[in-house]
C-alpha cells in the first residue's frame, strides 16, 4: 500500500523502525483506557506490536500526523478470515477521528486478500467502539472471555507431538493436516501463517494430537517474555479439534496436552479466550477451572457467525 494522506493524517505502511514507538503507544493507550495506575505497565513483558508485524508485514499500518507516529493497526490473513486488530491511537489523539482511517486501510487490505469473513475482537461494555467499527460493516455477536488458569496438572493421556521436532518433511504434512482440519470448521479458514510464525520467530510452538483416523487436534502456542504471552505464560493463539461425534472427547484432549506442555515449558499459567457462541467449549474450560479475567466481545463482518458456532470446539487468541 502506497502512503496515503487523509485529512491531515498520514496513512502508511508501519516500518520496523515504528516498532518501538507503536509498542509504547500500544500500551499507553490500552492502559489509560483501562484506568491503570501505571499505563505502561499493560501486558507487562508480553508483546504482540512486533510480532504482528513479523508475521504479517504486509497488514500492518501506521497513522502519522506532522512526522510523529500516533497509532497503528493489522490486518492478520487466516486463509479466508480475516483479523483486524490491536488498533491503538495515542490518547492525546483521541476522539479526534484518527481511528477511522486506519480501520479503512486494514478493510482495504482485507478486501484485497479476498477474506471472505473477518473479525475483531473489542471492549463489550463500550458503545464508542460498537459504533466506530459498525461504520466498516463489523457487527457484534457473542461475548468472547478471555480466561485463564493456574491449576495445571501433567495428564499422562495427553501425548502430543511438537511441531518444533518434526523434520522438514513432516512439518510439510502437519500443516496440510492442520489446513485440512479447519478448512472442515469454515471454509477456507488457515492458521499456516501462525504456525509458521511461531516456528519461525521461535514464539513457542505448535503441538499436534493424533488419533487412527489422522490429526485429531493442534494448538499454536507462544510461551513466555516477547512473545503475546509474557513471563510464565503459555498462552493458546488458536486451538480447534476435528469436528464430529467425538470433537468433546477430543477437544478435552486437547486441553490437556496444552496445560502438560504449559508445565514442560516452565510456564506457571496458561490462557487463551473462547467465544461464548460455542458454548460447549466454553462450558468445558469452566468445568476444568478456568476463570475469565476480561470479557470483550467479537464483532464480525458480515453479520454472519462464521465458526462461532455451538457444535465448533475452537480456542483462539485474537485480542
Amino acid at each position: 500500500m502506497l502512503a496515503e494522506t487523509l485529512g491531515e493524517v498520514l496513512i502508511r505502511p508501519l516500518r520496523e523502525s515504528d516498532l518501538t514507538e507503536a509498542d509504547r503507544i500500544e500500551r499507553l493507550a490500552f492502559g489509560t483506557y483501562l484506568g491503570l495506575p501505571d499505563p505502561m505497565a499493560f501486558l507487562g513483558d508480553a508483546a504482540d506490536i512486533a510480532t504482528r508485524w513479523q508475521t504479517e508485514p504486509e497488514g500492518a499500518f501506521a497513522a502519522e500526523l506532522d512526522g510523529a507516529l500516533i497509532g497503528t493497526n493489522f490486518a492478520t490473513r487466516w486463509g479466508s478470515v480475516g483479523i483486524l486488530g490491536p488498533l491503538t491511537i495515542h490518547p492525546d489523539y483521541w476522539n479526534r477521528g484518527y481511528a477511522t482511517p486506519l480501520i479503512k486501510a486494514v478493510v482495504d487490505c482485507l478486501v484485497s486478500w479476498g477474506t471472505t469473513h473477518d473479525q475483531l475482537f473489542t471492549f463489550a461494555q463500550s458503545p464508542k467502539h460498537h459504533a466506530l467499527y459498525q461504520k466498516a460493516g463489523f457487527w457484534p455477536r457473542f461475548l468472547t472471555p478471555l480466561m485463564s488458569t493456574s491449576a495445571l496438572t501433567l495428564s499422562d493421556g495427553a501425548v502430543y507431538e511438537r511441531f518444533s521436532g518434526m523434520s522438514g518433511a513432516d512439518q510439510e504434512h502437519s500443516v496440510a493436516a492442520c489446513r485440512k482440519l479447519t478448512q472442515d470448521i469454515q471454509a477456507g479458514l488457515d492458521l499456516t501463517v501462525e504456525i509458521q510464525a511461531v516456528r519461525d520467530l521461535n514464539l513457542g510452538d505448535t503441538i499436534l494430537l493424533h488419533d487412527a483416523d489422522g490429526l485429531q487436534g493442534f494448538a499454536v502456542c507462544h510461551c513466555g517474555p516477547g512473545t503475546e504471552a509474557g513471563s510464565g505464560v503459555c498462552s493458546v493463539k488458536f486451538g480447534a479439534v476435528r469436528p464430529g461425534p467425538d470433537a468433546a472427547e477430543a477437544f478435552s484432549r486437547l486441553v490437556s496436552a496444552c496445560e502438560t506442555f504449559t508445565i514442560k515449558m516452565g510456564m506457571q499459567s496458561l490462557t487463551t479466550s473462547v467465544n461464548t457462541s460455542r458454548i460447549a467449549a466454553y462450558q468445558m474450560l469452566l468445568k476444568r477451572g478456568y476463570r475469565s479475567t476480561f470479557i470483550g466481545i467479537s464483532m464480525h463482518r458480515p453479520n454472519e457467525p462464521g465458526y462461532c458456532r455451538p457444535d465448533v470446539f475452537v480456542i483462539e487468541g485474537i485480542a
